[in-house]
């Protein structure tokens, strides 16, 4: 069944990594948040709100529909940053912030839960300034689809249930999509990137295996029974032949526009 993003038991299911060098490289080439004022759509469990901050950021609004997840995000922040981030709970289609307030608005992992982009970007149009910047965040059917490896271990997911693949393309949108989305919304200057973002390191199989059992930040494999997660390892463990540490990278794409 579909993860509970309310479920206290998920609440640190977003909690458990640091952004990867590359997205903090990347978004630093990309993008000068250094004083600004940025708003985390769709924060989660806080792990690029915080990574906003380390950027530079004067101060973070990290809004989230689950406040489960916002308390997670909490504990993760373990007192960092007190006085520069403000949690609040809300959607992204009616957000809890002000018109023209920020320099700068994430939308990481959020869009595959929506449906209705437009009204979503032009809610962040809403409390961008004239000449801030968005930068969305998700995966593109055929991201989702690339073949499994050793880096690309979610693409044995796919492979092994292809009723896995049907649910995520179902909830992932096209580029084409999300440009024409943008659009709409009154965005210009919109730019596509592609990210191969690292999402751990594992010393061996088995911690690989452990992370996978836990579907902790894995919300697809919630669709997966206990049985069906255990036939999936063992489905895995016969593909993965290669030298350890085992490190895993997601496919990302990113689209980066202005206000």
């Amino acid at each position: 069944m579909p993860m509970n993003f309310h479920d206290p038991d998920n609440r640190t299911s977003y909690t458990t990594r640091q952004a990867d060098d590359a997205w903090l490289k990347l978004l630093a080439e990309q993008v000068d948040v250094h004083g600004k004022h940025a708003a985390d759509i769709g924060c989660g469990g806080g792990i690029y709100t915080l990574a906003l901050l380390e950027l530079g950021v004067k101060h973070v609004a990290g809004v989230d529909f689950s406040a489960e997840m916002l308390k997670g995000a909490k504990a993760h922040m373990d007192g960092r940053y007190p006085d520069q981030v403000t949690w609040l709970q809300g959607n992204a289609y009616q957000l809890p912030l002000s018109s023209n307030s920020y320099d700068f608005v994430l939308e990481r992992a959020l869009i595959h839960h929506l449906q209705d982009l437009p009204a979503c970007f032009r809610e962040a149009h809403r409390i961008l300034k004239p000449g801030g910047t968005i930068v969305i965040q998700d995966r593109t059917p055929e991201d989702s689809l690339l073949p499994g490896s050793e880096t690309n271990i979610r693409g044995f997911f796919f492979e092994k249930y292809p009723h896995l693949a049907k649910t995520e393309i179902s909830r992932r949108h096209s580029s084409e999509q999300v440009i024409s989305a943008l659009q709409t919304a009154g965005f210009h200057d919109i730019r596509e990137l592609k990210l191969w973002e690292t999402r751990a390191v594992y010393s061996s199989t088995d911690a690989l295996f452990e992370d996978l059992r836990s579907r902790t930040g894995r919300s697809i494999l919630h669709e997966c029974t206990d049985a069906e997660l255990e036939e999936l390892v063992s489905y895995i463990s016969a593909k993965i032949k290669g030298s350890h540490p085992i490190i895993e990278k997601d496919p990302w794409t990113l689209w980066l526009a202005k206000a």
